[in-house]
C-alpha cells in the first residue's frame, strides 16, 4: 500500500473513531488499520511489572490484547510481565521503538532476550512498542508485532504512533466500565489467587503469600475457574487479565 493511501486510511481511523463509543469496536478499528503494515497483532494496557502486591484493575487499567492465546498463557504462566524488557524500555521512554532495538541493547540481559526469543516462537518476531505516559505517572502502552523479522519503516511507526495515541485518548475519554469481578461473581479471596496464579506462583506459594493453606487455595482457584468458564488456572488466570478484573 502506497504511503498516500496509508495516510488517507490514518486519516479515515482517525476521523472514524471520534464517532466510537464502545472500546471493543475501538480495538478492532485500530486492529484493521494495523493489518495495513502487516502487523496481525496488538496490545494495549498499563505495565505494571514492579507491582508487588494483589491489586484489583482499577477504572483506567483496560487490557485489550489479541495475541495468540499459546503465547499468552506461556507468559503469564513464565511470570515474564517481571522480565519483559519492552516493559522496562518504556517506562524510561517516551518515544515508540523497535523491539529489535531493545533486543541488541547492551543494557538488556539475557533473561530478557530470552522473552523476545520465546515470543518469535510463538509467532510475534518484529514489532513496534508505543509508550503512552499520563499524569501522575500513569503508564500505558501500545504493541503492534508482525509475524516475520521484517523492521518497519520510519514513517509506518509515525503512523502507528498516532493511531496508538488516538486510541488510547478515545479509550480514556470513553471511561469504558471495567468487567468487574461482581459480574462473574468471583469473591476477593478467588481474585487473590488468580491473581498470583498470573504471577507463576504455586498454590503452595499462594497459601504462604497468603496466609493459607494449599488445600484452601486450590478450593478457591477451583471456584475461580467454575465461574470462569475453563479447567486450567492458568487459562483462567489469562481471562482474568482480558477481563480486566486483574492486573498484569
Amino acid at each position: 500500500m502506497g504511503l498516500r493511501l496509508i495516510a488517507v486510511e490514518l486519516g479515515l481511523f482517525l476521523d472514524t473513531t471520534d464517532d466510537i463509543a464502545q472500546s471493543e469496536q475501538l480495538f478492532e478499528l485500530l486492529s484493521a488499520f494495523a493489518l495495513n503494515f502487516d502487523c496481525p497483532w496488538i496490545a494495549y494496557g498499563p505495565l505494571a511489572s514492579e507491582q508487588r502486591v494483589f491489586k484489583p484493575a482499577r477504572q483506567d487499567s483496560a487490557v485489550m490484547w489479541n495475541y495468540p492465546d499459546e503465547w499468552q498463557e506461556h507468559y503469564s504462566k513464565m511470570g515474564y510481565a517481571k522480565i519483559d524488557p519492552l516493559i522496562k524500555k518504556g517506562r524510561r521512554g517516551v518515544g515508540a521503538f523497535r523491539w529489535s532495538e531493545v533486543y541488541t541493547d547492551e543494557n538488556t540481559t539475557e533473561d530478557e532476550r530470552r522473552v523476545l526469543d520465546e515470543a518469535a516462537t510463538f509467532g510475534l518476531r518484529s514489532g513496534v512498542t508505543v509508550p503512552l505516559h499520563g499524569p501522575a505517572d500513569s503508564f500505558r502502552f501500545m504493541s503492534f508485532a508482525q509475524s516475520s523479522g521484517c523492521e518497519l519503516q520510519n514513517r509506518t511507526i509515525t503512523y502507528l504512533q498516532i493511531a496508538a495515541l488516538q486510541f488510547h485518548l478515545r479509550l480514556v475519554k470513553l471511561g469504558t466500565p471495567m468487567v468487574s469481578e461482581q459480574v462473574y461473581g468471583l469473591s476477593p479471596k478467588e481474585i487473590e489467587c488468580i491473581f498470583w496464579v498470573s504471577r507463576g506462583k504455586s498454590s503452595w506459594e499462594i497459601g504462604t503469600i497468603l496466609g493459607r493453606s494449599p488445600n484452601t487455595v486450590d478450593f478457591h482457584l477451583k471456584n475461580a475457574m467454575r465461574k470462569l468458564g475453563t479447567t486450567s488456572r492458568t487459562v483462567a488466570a489469562v481471562k482474568a487479565l482480558k477481563l480486566r478484573i486483574i492486573e498484569p
